[in-house]
């Protein structure tokens, strides 16, 4: 085996290695618990968005339908521009 070969072995290996552990994993979650649907979901608590499982009785979040105006996030959003402004002030004092 080559230098090249060897090197090109080391750099791929841990990619492979992850693959075969995500797929195995997937494969485990298949068994125990049947098939499954995925898409984005949304945690307003947060205010983000994952990928994750969606319980059966339940449709993938759509980005585009949403509207902020109609969600309690504009109390949090105004806290977060109170931070920033103070964040602001310190930075420039230093």
């Amino acid at each position: 085996m080559s230098e090249a070969q060897y090197i090109a072995f080391i750099i791929l290996v841990p990619f492979v290695a992850v693959f075969i552990y995500a797929t195995w994993q997937e494969y485990k979650r298949y068994k125990a618990e049947g098939s499954s649907s995925y898409g984005l979901t949304y945690n307003p608590e947060t205010n983000t968005t994952h990928v994750g499982a969606l319980p059966e009785d339940e449709e993938s979040f759509d980005p585009e339908e949403y509207e902020p105006e109609l969600t309690d996030s504009a109390d949090t959003t105004d806290d977060t521009e109170q931070e920033d402004t103070d964040n602001k002030k310190q930075d420039i004092r230093t």
